[in-house]
């Protein structure tokens, strides 16, 4: 089963990530997956789908880390999302628990 909303996500993360489409199929040679140009067009226009383990090498290419929300795989009861800059904080916190308690008095938690 097809999903258009692939074609359209692949394609948008490409060139958010300023990436020539020969770029990324000399990226997914570097894994070890040759595919030329042309299958990726393919991909971006619908016309196929990349498998599951390729679907993952272009995640990490696109640096996509939120795959169910990038291709709009979230429950409709779910509208807490975080932005990248909230991510990478959260990160940071975890990353430094000297400092989480300065944190919460700064934040008056």
């Amino acid at each position: 089963m097809k999903n258009a909303n692939i074609a359209k996500v692949l394609k948008e993360y490409r060139k958010q990530n300023h990436l020539p489409v020969n770029d990324v199929a000399d990226r997914l040679s570097q894994k070890g997956l040759n595919v030329s140009p042309k299958t990726i067009y393919g991909w971006e226009s619908g016309q196929s789908q990349p498998d599951a383990d390729t679907l993952m090498l272009l995640c990490e290419i696109y640096n996509i880390t939120d795959i169910l929300v990038a291709f709009g795989y979230v429950p409709e009861n779910n509208n807490f999302r975080l932005t990248a800059l909230e991510k990478e904080l959260v990160r940071q916190f975890r990353n430094h628990p000297a400092m989480q308690s300065a944190v919460r008095k700064l934040l008056d938690f």
